[in-house]
């Protein structure tokens, strides 16, 4: 039995310009409607490119929790599916890795929290070609 749509899908990815450098993200909204939203973000201090990668997960989930209840609705009530490109992450977020990591710990603490928040999250790679496709980097 196929699955059915998800209400949202997030797509995310961040980097660094250097590794560690100054980072920066983007993310795209869509919704079961077809609305969408890109946003860009700088983060303004060095970083690596997984710390970007997450911090920029982070920021679309808030937003999209954000915008979800604004409209007086529970984001536990919806489904979202988060693509990106950046295996480690999602495998992380997945509970297939474990982050050995400590700097990037909270940060995971933190989109797990976010993702807990939706009925179900579904998390899905797709490959850089994709990634620059919707968002243009």
């Amino acid at each position: 039995m196929p699955r059915a749509a998800p209400d949202y899908i997030v797509i995310f990815d961040g980097g660094s310009r250097g590794n560690p450098g100054p980072g920066y993200g983007s993310y795209r909204l869509h919704t079961r409607d077809g609305r969408e939203d890109v946003r860009r973000l700088e983060f303004g201090e060095a970083m690596t490119n997984n710390e970007a990668e997450y911090r920029t997960l982070i920021a679309a989930l808030d937003d999209l929790i954000g915008r979800i209840e604004q409209t007086g609705k529970d984001p536990s009530a919806f489904t979202v599916e988060v693509r990106g490109d950046s295996r480690l992450i999602l495998t992380q977020l997945r509970g297939e890795f474990r982050v050995r990591a400590a700097h990037l710990r909270p940060l995971w603490e933190a989109a797990r929290a976010r993702l807990s928040r939706f009925r179900e999250a579904r998390l899905v790679w797709q490959p850089r070609k994709a990634s620059v496709k919707d968002l243009g980097h």
